[in-house]
């Protein structure tokens, strides 16, 4: 290949959600809402747990710094995809399209984590109960949050790391809606065999770990409802922890299903769109809903903020 056609492609065009114009409007304003909910549901779920006292426990811990990263995963793709809806050019440098692979699957590692030790800390609470200050104590929640944060900030630098070894020379469109480094990978010039073989071990291998963690723990807590003499408290558990299960189960579904699975590099990423809104979109939206309107502590102090103001 020429030296000509090795002229790097340094900027990207996002080609977003449509061409239609009739329909950017409409596209508009609903994302703009999501992520209007979104930012004031999570940002306004930390606050609340920050000045609490009486929420400053391993759970909420956990849940507070799972609302952050939702808001930080949100932050990283919405705003650019609204300006791009009505932008002419849509276009995206290498460098910010790297940053914004970085801070998604900083987000996304870490509320993997988190949501690893949710689980685990619900396992605690509510099969050994009488050991939970002693199992669950605050130098241990400090040490899974901040093992958290550290494999999320260690699983996006290897692959944007390996972004380096490609050249990219063909096509500059992306038909994608933000950067990924999928999308990237096919408008590369260069085999991108060992980064699709980094994605498939690193992130496959977090991903493996953190949902065996969640399964286990959720599979000794239904065993434990199950063996509940009481209907009420039965009914009520299983409430909730079928609602958790059912959040972590469209996330890791989401990210297994753009990522992990076969022939993932290869398929157009138009195919892929509606599983992306789900991880980047939907999943923070309901997180701060299915996490705490169905905790009665933390519906109790809105309430009685409510009634101060």
């Amino acid at each position: 290949m020429t030296e000509e056609n090795h002229s790097l492609t340094t900027e990207f065009t996002l080609i977003g959600f449509t061409e239609r114009p009739e329909l950017k409007t409409p596209l508009f304003l609903v994302f703009f809402i999501i992520y209007l909910i979104t930012m004031v549901g999570n940002l306004g779920l930390v606050a609340l747990i920050v000045t609490e006292h009486h929420l400053h426990t391993p759970m909420y811990i956990f849940l507070g710094n799972l609302a952050l990263m939702d808001s930080f995963c949100s932050s990283a793709i919405t705003p650019k995809m609204l300006q791009n809806l009505f932008s002419k050019d849509r276009m995206i440098s290498l460098y910010e399209c790297m940053a914004q692979f970085y801070c998604l699957c900083l987000a996304e590692t870490t509320d993997g984590f988190l949501l690893a030790a949710m689980a685990y800390d619900r396992y605690v609470a509510i099969c050994k109960p009488l050991q939970y200050h002693t199992m669950m104590s605050k130098k241990l929640c400090v040490q899974m949050t901040t093992g958290a944060y550290l494999a999320g900030n260690i699983h996006p630098v290897i692959h944007v790391g390996f972004l380096f070894r490609l050249t990219f020379c063909r096509s500059h469109q992306i038909n994608h809606f933000f950067c990924d480094v999928l999308p990237l990978y096919r408008l590369s010039c260069v085999d991108p065999y060992i980064n699709e073989l980094m994605i498939f071990i690193v992130s496959g291998s977090l991903s493996v770990f953190t949902i065996t963690i969640v399964i286990i723990s959720y599979l000794f807590i239904l065993f434990t409802i199950l063996k509940m003499k009481s209907k009420e408290g039965k009914g009520k558990a299983l409430s909730t922890c079928a609602a958790h299960f059912l959040s972590v189960s469209i996330f890791y579904g989401s990210l297994f299903f753009m990522y992990i699975r076969p022939d993932s590099v290869k398929e157009e990423n138009k195919d892929i769109i509606p599983i992306a809104i789900f991880y980047t979109s939907v999943i923070p939206l309901l997180n701060p809903f299915i996490y705490s309107l169905r905790n009665r502590e933390v519906i109790n102090i809105m309430k009685k903020i409510m009634k101060i103001s």
